[in-house]
Order: C-alpha cells, then structure tokens, then sequence
C-alpha cells in the first residue's frame, strides 16, 4: 500500500499572487491598479454524434430549441462568475457574446467574449460562460446522446492589463 501524499508548502511563496507569507489562499490586492479595458475570448468545443448535431441544428431535441437557451446560460455564468470562483474578483461585466458554431457532421464550437472596464481580467468569465452554455447543450440533449464531450476549452485571446495575449 502506498503511503498518503503530502502537499508541501511551496519554498518561495512571494512570487505566487494569490498565497499569502503562510502559504494560505488569498485574494489578490487589485486597489492600486487603474481601471483599463479589458477583453478576452474564450473557445470549447461540444462532440457529439451526427444524429444530435442535427437535432441541434433541427431544433428536434426533446428539450426544444438548444442553443438560444445556452446562450442565455453562458451569459448569466459570465454575469456571475466572481460567485463560482473562490479567488475571482466580482465583476461588473459590461459586455459578453455567446456564438455558436456548427462544425458537422459531430461537433459544435462555442465561442464567448467578455469586456470590462477594471482592475483586473475578465478571461475568467468568458471561461464560465463557454464551459456552462457547453454544459447547458448536453443537458439539454442528453436524452438522446450520452457520449457528448465538451473538450478543447482555452483562452484564445486577452487584452487590456500588463499581459495581452493571442492564441497561435
């Protein structure tokens, strides 16, 4: 039997932003920062088999019409990620788009994209709103297909704060 891992307390905890001198979580001090325009977008990918595809795209789900209703989803999760997210800032989003993409004949790209004016980034929340309206089409399709993977979900790009950034 193998013994039980420890978690060690990491050597030097001054280069990592949300550990405390005692090594414990915390919330990053964003007060001296200026408030600057930031945006991020965020893509994930929803698989399934051709059949539910068509059924997304049919609106013949037995749940009806699929995407208008994870589009709602990914918005309010956008709306409300600083309440999921243990250290994510609360923020006021002032802007969030949830697309969708038919990619036949088996999967679907989501695409979200976030604004704020603040102190910090908003990829968190373009992250929430891909991940539920991804989780909200397999809900709502899940009667009719019990193998769909929601994968590939990443940051495709950030701008506004000190490191912008553009997936290649």
């Amino acid at each position: 039997m193998k013994a039980p891992r420890t978690i060690s307390k990491p050597q030097d905890t001054r280069k990592l932003s949300h550990i405390d001198d005692a090594g414990a979580a915390r919330m990053v001090d964003v007060s001296p920062k200026k408030n600057t325009l930031r945006r991020a977008v965020v893509e994930g990918f929803v698989i399934m088999a051709p059949p539910t595809l068509r059924a997304l795209r049919d609106s013949t789900g037995p749940k009806g019409e699929v995407l208008g209703v994870a589009r709602v989803a990914g918005i309010l999760a956008a709306k409300r990620c600083g309440e999921l997210i243990p250290l994510c800032h609360p923020l006021p989003v002032e802007h969030v788009t949830v697309d969708f993409y038919l990619h036949p004949p088996e999967r679907i790209r989501i695409v979200a994209e976030t604004v704020v004016t603040g102190k910090t980034g908003v990829e968190m929340e373009a992250f929430c709103a891909v991940t539920v309206a991804g989780l909200t089409i397999i809900d709502m399709l899940k009667a009719i297909d019990q193998q769909m993977i929601l994968t590939g979900v990443r940051l495709r790009e950030k701008t506004g704060g000190k490191m912008p950034f553009v997936a290649p």
